[in-house]
């Protein structure tokens, strides 16, 4: 089994930094029809013929609804400090408004226990699932979506009290949007670049509303968004591919980040793409600039780009590289390198690695599964992050995706991205090599703190 190893004095082994693992409803729960729970806008996507590989479901996934005691045991099995996690929004909230008293206390359950074996909740608000009675009113692309997510955080941060560590109002608002309005490949599938980033802008706004209801509800709770991102690296040095690889960067990371943080969306993206620039009203960069107390990152490769006269850029599949079931490119110093270019360009809050890690072709054989890649995977990002931190980039946690194999979204249950194997016939999970040495990692880190 392959370690993971970090410097003695790294403050990756201090006990003020978060470790954790992470999970999302829809890819674990499963359970999709049970105890009043309403259809999100993935069991549409799903259920159309052609968008999910193999047609594959969300109707079961772990059984996470079910099996979570036992999942929850694992977690505290790998001696990790936090579990970040998300909530179903039509689980928990019916389509007048009112709470869904058997979807909330299946997560009260949930989150007591975690409380109780001393593992902190990070608790996700919005994971892509929404629910498909407010998609048929029009969903991101309509304003008024961003008001129904506000009375959906009042009615969860009420619901759930001082449960909560750390509160993420959205995960990924590009992939929502981008993904699910512009390329089509998520749900809604929706295939129009001026939907992309009206969706986009309309999640923005229904962050900052989301932040003013947290403040309120949840005053002791560290409450922030959660963005994924990509260094972009020029195929050549021509300044061509080096103005395409900024604009990359401005399209997936800044235009989600700037409005954030300074208020404002990137001009270099709306000198290039001005047709896409959203709709907006007075006071929504001020309502999406509420100060937040963290930035997570989801990081899991890096972009090589050059320049196309028609898109303005285009992105080069690896080549001669190391790569993950995803044929994403294994490059740990991209994260160094994106950590520290955020430092360099914002005056930021604390950064939290919410997401990092890889998909494999992982089997069980003779009751183990040798990850030798995900554990190789692992201890180089970690030791990237270390990096970063030791240049003075402030960050405080990091999660790996993910706690065990689920649901990949359009990929279905072909992609395995977990610390612990699931055969989905038989739901049987197996702690894999990776979550093995995770699980030494802190022990080891455990016996170093001081009495």
């Amino acid at each position: 089994m392959h370690s993971l190893d970090l410097p003695a004095h790294s403050r990756l082994l201090k006990p003020e930094f978060t470790f954790g693992v992470a999970t999302a409803a829809f890819q674990v729960e499963g359970a999709t029809e049970a105890d009043g729970r309403l259809p999100s806008i993935w069991d549409t996507f799903c259920a159309e013929p052609g968008r999910v590989n193999n047609g594959d479901t969300g109707a079961v996934a772990c059984d996470h609804y079910h099996r979570w005691a036992d999942d929850l045991e694992m977690v505290e099995g790998l001696g990790v400090d936090a579990y970040r996690l998300s909530i179903a929004w039509p689980r928990v909230m019916t389509e007048s408004g009112q709470p869904n008293p058997k979807g909330l206390d299946f997560y009260k359950r949930l989150l007591d226990r975690l409380i109780e074996r001393g593992i902190q909740p990070y608790v996700t608000l919005y994971h892509w699932d929404l629910p498909q009675h407010l998609q048929d009113r029009g969903g991101w692309v309509n304003r008024d979506t961003a008001y129904r997510f506000r009375d959906y955080a009042d009615l969860v941060s009420r619901a759930l009290g001082d449960r909560v560590a750390s509160y993420a109002t959205l995960n990924e608002p590009w992939v929502s949007a981008i993904l699910g309005h512009d390329i089509g490949v998520h749900a809604p599938g929706l295939n129009d670049p001026r939907l992309g980033r009206q969706a986009g802008h309309h999640l923005l706004l229904a962050h900052g509303l989301g932040m003013d209801v947290l403040r309120t509800n949840a005053p002791e709770a560290d409450a922030g968004l959660v963005l994924n991102m990509a260094p972009s690296t020029p195929k050549t040095e021509r300044y061509d591919d080096r103005v395409a690889a900024r604009l990359s960067e401005a399209a997936l990371t800044h235009w989600f980040l700037e409005p954030v943080l300074e208020g404002r969306y990137p001009a270099l993206f709306e000198r290039f793409y001005p047709e896409q620039t959203p709709i907006m009203m007075p006071g929504d960069l001020e309502q999406i600039s509420r100060p937040v107390d963290f930035i997570g990152i989801n990081y899991y490769t890096r972009g090589v780009v050059s320049y196309d006269p028609a898109t303005g850029i285009h992105n080069h599949d690896p080549e001669g590289v190391e790569v993950t079931d995803m044929g994403w490119e294994v490059y740990p110093r991209g994260l160094t390198e994106l950590l520290v270019d955020l430092d360099r360009t914002y005056s930021l809050p604390p950064l939290i690695i919410t997401e990092n890690g890889m998909a494999g072709n992982d089997r069980v054989e003779n009751g183990r599964v040798h990850d030798e890649q995900r554990c190789r995977y692992y201890n180089s990002h970690l030791n990237a992050v270390h990096d970063a931190i030791e240049q003075g980039v402030d960050v405080r946690g990091y999660f790996a995706w993910s706690l065990m194999d689920n649901f990949e979204w359009a990929f279905g249950y072909d992609k395995r991205f977990g610390l612990v194997h699931v055969d989905y016939p038989t739901q049987q999970r197996t702690l894999k090599d990776s979550a093995l040495a995770f699980r030494d990692l802190m022990a080891r880190r455990a016996a170093s703190k001081p009495d």
